[in-house]
């Protein structure tokens, strides 16, 4: 962030002023964000009753719309892209974009996405209140997952706050509580049930769906290797001991059996704090 905002003013008062408004900005872009995340999950494409999907390549776009949220998302990820970026944008700042092309991608989605009139499945009656009741336990068990890891570290409020008072982040330590004693990936699973407990599932919301488990497993598998690499025998251990998600004993999604050689080297392996706030959660 400093070198970009040294391309507008020498000033230091404008670079931290420029700074301040990135980071409440972002904050702000997370709020909406979050507010249209439910809206679209729960009642379908928010432009949907004046943008009826029409012409034939309207399910392609929807996938596509659906990938660009996930690739741009794991892009972000991965350690060298934060490497090359942190060229440009300073560690207290990158969470930060980290969110804002996040919600971007998001929002996007929102307002490009097209419904499907082709219904799969419609539940009444006190089915369709059950499957609501998870719905809104589904979010509540997500922001609670999220709280558990940091929410601060993944909308980066935590990192600008530490900046804005001139202060050091402090590094966070992998210590599973709550529900990481039980699942290596309790927000995962609850985005699951955010996409799954629908009482009117359409087609393009079916595809949107089938997508998006398959990034959310193959993403958790991912999230694993990172960790292993970060964290080396400490996360080996965790693997072997908690299951990636319930009901799966063993395998990537399962309780894992790595290799000890492999665990020692990944334990050689130099750490990079910045990048384990990023990926713990």
């Amino acid at each position: 962030m400093d070198a970009l905002i040294d391309s507008f003013s020498p000033r230091p008062a404008i670079r931290r002023c420029v700074g301040i408004c990135y980071g409440f900005g972002n904050q702000i872009l997370f709020l909406v964000t979050v507010w249209y995340l439910f809206w679209f999950l729960r009642d379908g494409a928010i432009l949907s009753q004046s943008r009826p999907s029409v012409s034939s390549g309207w399910l392609l776009r929807d996938c596509g719309l659906a990938l660009l949220f996930a690739v741009s998302h794991s892009v972000m990820l991965v350690p060298k892209t934060r490497r090359l970026l942190t060229r440009a944008i300073p560690s207290p700042f990158y969470d930060s974009t980290f969110c804002i092309v996040t919600c971007v991608s998001l929002l996007t989605l929102f307002f490009f996405w097209r419904q499907s009139e082709t219904v799969i499945w419609e539940i009444g009656g006190w089915l369709e209140s059950c499957i609501r009741v998870c719905f809104y336990v589904s979010w509540a068990s997500m922001i609670y997952s999220l709280a558990l890891t940091g929410l601060g570290y993944q909308n980066g409020w935590t990192p600008f706050y530490h900046w804005l008072r001139r202060s050091r982040a402090p590094r966070r330590e992998f210590r599973p509580h709550g529900a990481y004693k039980l699942i290596r990936h309790p927000v995962y699973l609850s985005f699951l049930g955010l996409i799954w407990f629908t009482p009117r599932m359409t087609l393009d919301h079916a595809a949107l769906t089938l997508l998006w488990t398959v990034y959310i497993f193959y993403g958790s598998v991912l999230k694993d290797r990172r960790l292993e690499s970060f964290l080396g025998d400490t996360y080996a251990d965790y693997e072997r001991r908690v299951p990636g998600f319930p009901f799966m004993i063993e395998g990537p999604l399962g309780r894992r059996r790595t290799d000890r050689s492999e665990a020692n080297l990944r334990e050689s392996t130099a750490h990079h704090p910045a990048a384990i706030s990023r990926t713990i959660a």
